[in-house]
Formats: C-alpha cells, structure tokens, sequence
C-alpha cells in the first residue's frame, strides 16, 4: 500500500555544510530539533500564509522567511519553530507535498535556526536552485538568474541594433540649385527648394527673351522710321559729299 503521508523516522540525507559539529552531531541534532525547513514556496507567499497552514499540526514559535540578500525580499523558503518535537514532527508527516499558495512545499528537519541562515546562499542574492533553474517558474521570478541574464544581454544587443539603425538621419534627395551640389543652408536643400528654382529661372528666361526679342523690334521700327523721314536728295543742291566733276557732267547733259 503506499503511504500518504512521509515517514517521520527518516532523516533526510541532506548535509548542511554551514553546520559547525560533525555527521553524528548533526543527525543528533535532526532527531531532536523542534524546526522545520519550508521550501519550494512561491516568492509571494506571504508569513501569514504560512502561519494558517503550519499552526495546524501544533503551536508555532516563531517563522522566518527567507530573503534574497540584494533585495530583502521573500526568496522561496522559510523556518517554523514549534515548541515540541511531536509538533514538529506532525508538520513533516502531513504538511509536506500538500498545496500552499497555488504550489506543493517540501517540509524537512532542520537542525535549528541560526542568525544569518534566513539569507539565500546564490551568487545573486536568492537561493542557489534559482540560480541555475532553465524552467519558466512564475511563482519564482520567471527563468532562473542566468537565463535572465542571457536574456537580458539579448534584449540590449537588439535594442541596440534598433538604435544603431534610428541614430542616422534620413536620406533626403538633393538637388542643384544656385548653390550647386548643396542646393541649401547645411541641410542638403529639398526637392521643392530646387523644383521652384528652376521654375524661376524658366520664368527668368523667358522675361529675358521677351525683353530681348522687344528691344530688337524696336529698334528695327526706329530705323524705318529714321529712313522714311529722311528727305530726298535734291539734284539742283549739291551736298556736302557731291564733287565738282560730278556737276560739270550734268551741266554738259543738260546743254
């Protein structure tokens, strides 16, 4: 038949390195303990939590909740103090694997409370298992504190790869104008800078050619109208430019 409930007589095989005395000493001090050790708790349990469920094997001592020791925070675990050993002894026989805060504890002996063990132990101010954890616990902070780790130097090379691509300024077509290439003042000059140059200079060109072509003719009109005013030579007058010669052959003519 399997048991439901966890054999008090056992003693976990787990060696506490941080315990002063020796393996005997330390089995001597399990068997005679009134603390239990809570773990695989959620980060948000709160005491209170604990003290409802706990208070039901016997009366409670005192409890100590673990903290992350960066942030003080609740990192996963706790102590239960009882003031007897049989209630200490309840607690491990029917607490331990039943549901607390949506999750299933672990409840062990523990050799006893000392200042200082209410810290976690991992590299990152958690408990260790946490440190190395690659499941998606939601209970626990997510991924374990490598894996967000990697995640997070991810997030900011990419983040960085979309900066890069927004530090450029957009590329803005450029067109000569009367400045030439640069077609403005520092910024390169628009499309719509060079568009109306050219539309000016087209109206430019063609005032000039108007003004050109209207000259021209005025001055052929002023020149008709200087030769059609000019009188007509008179032959019986000589002018200025007439020579003697000329008059005595047109007296012989005429005689």
């Amino acid at each position: 038949m399997a048991l439901l409930f966890k054999d008090p007589s056992k003693i976990s095989a787990y060696r506490d390195r941080r315990f002063p005395g020796t393996q005997e000493e330390f089995e001597h001090a399990l068997v005679t303990s009134t603390t239990v050790y809570v773990g695989n708790m959620s980060f948000y349990t709160t005491e209170e939590q604990v003290y409802e469920l706990f208070s039901r094997t016997g009366e409670i001592k005192k409890i100590i909740m673990g903290l992350d020791k960066n942030t003080k925070t609740p990192c996963g675990f706790c102590f239960v103090l009882y003031y007897s050993r049989e209630d200490t002894e309840d607690a491990c026989k029917y607490i331990s694997g039943t549901i607390l805060d949506d999750r299933p504890i672990r409840v062990d002996f523990d050799w006893g409370f000392q200042e200082g063990r209410q810290w976690g132990r991992g590299r990152s101010g958690g408990q260790v298992r946490d440190e190395y954890r690659t499941d998606y616990d939601p209970g626990r902070g997510g991924y374990g504190k490598l894996v967000q780790k990697e995640l997070e130097v991810q997030r900011q090379l990419v983040d960085y790869g979309a900066g890069s691509l927004g530090s450029f300024p957009p590329v803005i077509p450029t067109s000569y104008g009367r400045h030439g290439g640069g077609g403005g003042h520092g910024h390169g000059g628009s499309h719509r800078h060079g568009r109306d140059y050219y539309r000016k200079r087209h109206r430019d060109d063609e005032r000039h050619t108007h003004e050109s072509s209207k000259r021209t003719s005025d001055h052929e009109s002023r020149r008709n109208t200087d030769h059609e005013s000019r009188p007509e030579k008179n032959p019986r007058f000589r002018e200025s430019g007439d020579s003697d010669e000329d008059e005595e052959d047109d007296r012989k003519r005429r005689a």
